[in-house]
């Protein structure tokens, strides 16, 4: 088993989780999921997004689908939205660049979930570590969060 603040934090919250040890560093989402034996579509997939305003906003979708900014724009009603450099990734998130998670973020920011996340019964976060994720039930991650929920992919 993997020790990370995030595995920590689920234990402390008794959340019933499963971490997903890879062999290796994934390259893309598609090989961490072929790494860990499980679909795509069940990994949650992450973006940090920045309006004119300098506003923060974290959007999440399918790891099989693309989160479009105009779509998180229009949803929570910003002005032109921009993807960040993974040192801002950094900063903003305290993850790097492909583990970036919805729990435990370094500051607080506004969450949107692609209303496709509720397809799945049991979803997949990262631990916050490039070598493993952590399987849950998505109504246990809903019971961590606060997210908007709506249309933001591709």
């Amino acid at each position: 088993m993997i020790d990370t603040p995030i595995t920590r934090f689920l234990q402390l919250s008794n959340v019933p989780f499963r971490v997903l040890i890879q062999e290796r560093e994934a390259v893309s989402i598609e090989d961490a999921a072929q790494l860990r034996g499980i679909k795509p579509q069940t990994m949650l997939k992450t973006m940090v997004l920045r309006d004119m305003d300098n506003q923060y906003v974290l959007a999440c979708c399918p790891g099989d689908k693309q989160v479009d900014p105009k779509k998180v724009r229009t949803l929570l009603s910003r002005r032109r939205m921009t993807c960040l450099s993974s040192d801002e990734v950094e900063a903003i998130t305290g993850y790097k660049i492909g583990t970036v998670t919805p729990l435990l973020l370094k500051q607080p920011l506004p969450i949107v979930l692609d209303l496709d996340i509720k397809r799945n019964h049991t979803i997949t976060i990262s631990s916050g570590e490039r070598i493993a994720g952590i399987e849950l039930p998505l109504e246990q991650l809903l019971s961590l969060i606060t997210p908007v929920w709506g249309a933001i992919t591709r």
